[in-house]
């Protein structure tokens, strides 16, 4: 994962969510997935195959 500086993203992508946990590609897509479910139920947009570095943060306290 990149190290966290001024121009640090502000999405993870399935590449980034595969070396946090460790899984493979079709987990990090689930998960992925199961956040952008979350986002959606409280009316925030989202992209797919992307998640916001800030809610994922705010989950799993990264």
């Amino acid at each position: 994962m990149r190290a966290k500086n001024h121009t640090e993203p502000s999405f993870l992508y399935v590449a980034d969510i595969m070396e946090l946990f460790g899984c493979s590609r079709s987990k990090a897509y689930q998960i992925i997935a199961e956040l952008n479910r979350e986002l959606e139920k409280k009316g925030f947009l989202f992209i797919r195959g992307r998640i916001s570095r800030r809610y994922f943060e705010e989950r799993y306290g990264a």
